[in-house]
């Protein structure tokens, strides 16, 4: 089974991160892969909260598409550039792999070898033979035959040619074997006799002496002297291995990068008739083989949403992904699926609630750790149950997981609010960019951000750095409206600085910044108002 990505909101906020790991764990533990990712930057909170109990930060999820990355590949078998055709098959037979990448001395791919490519040189004209042989190494002549290397001589003059001298009254009168590779027997006589006449390299065959005049006139004439460990067939059967396979793997490789999209590959395929395709790291290293059938008939990443329903608000081309389930305790908005899927919304303060929920209904109980830490999600988004989205249900779950966590809910609230809040050293554009959401409202773009704070006193920018900084992101993101609401938990109300063209509809005089006391949810209180007010105006 694939794995299932779980994620909440872009911007997330403690609820969205924490519903997304509590039931990653629970898929888990009902035998589901599922991992747990994030669409953005933690905010303070709840980066204090994932430090407290200990857990590590979610994967950044960039896009719904499926990567390279997130397909099984074939193992990254390579070949050497310098290694010999024999090398290759024998790597490609131990490996039960037609194919291989051949890299350089940095691992680097430079090419790609098939048996096709191999093939040739049984099936090609005798040219291609000589080609390969007049460059032939004698390390890699006696390496393929099993040999023995007796003489080697840097001065080497082969035209790619062989010779096969038999013996016979007329020695080897009669064969042309200047700057040639002869085969021969081990007829001294013979053997002298084509080293006088220029030969390139000397390979006998059933001998295991070379006699010392022979060794002496070989070095007169740069003569390499290899004695084979095959018969005089066979060995000029594997000579034609010996060669490096540079002139015959293709230098111009159809590859891609680890992190290319499988939609953009599965197009650039459909075009080739490569079988397989190297897959690349950012070091022009081998990851993998994507096989062409595999690439073309992949499947699309399995998703479940938590804490929004919204596309607009998910991952980036979340409409490629597969949706499986949605769990969530918001508006149900601009939301369609091809097939039945599970889909939880209920009328709660939080969705980690809901998760809690799910946990106890399986009968499964969330570990200390874990428990802490859906307690502080709960706390988060129900502003410690004075929101007037809090349930009797949250309540319950919340003291219930108190209780296994063996954590006060009070202590914990006041940790999070007044120990992780970090007003005093934000500036504006950052406590706009922490917990914002994204709304379209009578074919407006709408952007409203949220920060609890313990006090209005606490925040160290001017109100005008705020309504510089909204005007500017406002401008950057397009919006024609741009909220950000600082919701004070000892004055139990909500302070409003607005930005954007349509900003003087929300706007009064009697005072800046607007307070609305009681008004706490941005989801019940704050985005209704906001609707409102744009309804009656436009």
């Amino acid at each position: 089974m694939n794995t299932i990505y779980i994620t909440g909101h872009r911007h997330p906020d403690s609820d969205s991160i924490v519903a997304a790991i509590s039931y990653a764990y629970l898929k888990n533990q009902n035998q589901i892969p599922a991992v747990a990712c994030r669409l953005g930057p933690l905010n303070d909170e709840t980066a204090y909260l994932l430090n407290r109990f200990h857990f590590d930060e979610p994967p950044l999820l960039e896009d719904a598409r499926v990567r390279l990355y997130d397909l099984p590949l074939e193992r990254p078998y390579v070949v050497e550039q310098d290694a010999t055709i024999f090398e290759t098959l024998e790597k490609m037979r131990r490996c039960h792999q037609p194919f291989m990448a051949v890299v350089d001395s940095e691992q680097k791919v430079v090419g790609m070898i098939t048996t096709n490519d191999l093939g040739v040189i049984a099936l090609a004209d005798t040219a291609l033979g000589i080609d390969l042989l007049k460059d032939v190494k004698t390390k890699d002549v006696a390496k393929t035959l099993d040999g023995n290397l007796v003489f080697d001589d840097e001065q080497l003059h082969l035209n790619g040619k062989v010779s096969i001298v038999t013996l016979s009254r007329h020695k080897a009168d009669r064969y042309q074997v200047k700057d040639r590779i002869v085969i021969i027997g081990d007829d001294t006589a013979s053997q002298k006799q084509v080293l006088e006449q220029g030969a390139g390299m000397l390979i006998i065959v059933w001998s295991g002496h070379v006699d010392e005049e022979v060794l002496e006139l070989a070095a007169q004439k740069h003569c390499p002297i290899i004695i084979s460990g095959h018969g005089s067939m066979n060995t000029s059967r594997y000579l034609f291995f010996a060669p490096t396979i540079q002139k015959l793997m293709s230098g111009s490789v159809h590859m891609f990068h680890i992190d290319e999209f499988m939609e953009d590959a599965a197009k650039k395929m459909r075009k080739d008739r490569f079988r397989a395709y190297p897959v690349v790291n950012d070091q022009h290293r081998l990851v993998g083989y994507l096989l062409k059938d595999a690439g073309i008939d992949y499947e699309n990443k399995s998703m479940i949403l938590v804490d929004h329903n919204e596309f607009s608000q998910s991952v980036p081309n979340i409409e490629k992904a597969t949706i499986l389930e949605v769990v969530d305790h918001h508006r149900i908005n601009d939301f369609s699926t091809t097939r039945p899927i599970y889909f939880r919304n209920e009328i709660i303060g939080s969705t980690t609630s809901i998760i809690a929920s799910m946990f106890f209904e399986s009968g499964i109980e969330p570990p200390k750790a874990l428990a802490g830490l859906m307690l502080g999600a709960i706390i988060s988004d129900t502003m410690n149950f004075q929101s007037p989205t809090t349930t009797a249900k949250d309540i319950e779950l919340a003291e219930r997981l108190s209780q296994i966590a063996a954590v006060k809910t009070d202590d914990l609230a006041y940790d999070m609010y007044f120990m992780a809040s970090n007003c005093s050293q934000k500036s504006a554009s950052r406590f706009l960019e922490e917990d914002v959401k994204a709304f379209t409202i009578e074919s407006r773009n709408v952007l409203i951000a949220q920060a609890v704070i313990p006090s209005i006193e606490d925040i160290a920018c001017t109100a005008q750095q705020i309504e510089e900084a909204l005007e500017e992101q406002a401008l950057r993101k397009g919006a024609d409206l741009f909220v950000m609401v600082f919701t004070d938990i000892l004055q139990k109300g909500s302070y409003f600085y607005f930005g954007g063209p349509l900003k003087s509809v929300l706007e009064t005089t009697e005072q800046t910044p607007l307070f609305m006391e009681h008004v706490l949810s941005r989801k019940n209180q704050i985005l209704p108002w906001i609707t409102n007010r744009l309804k009656d105006a436009l």
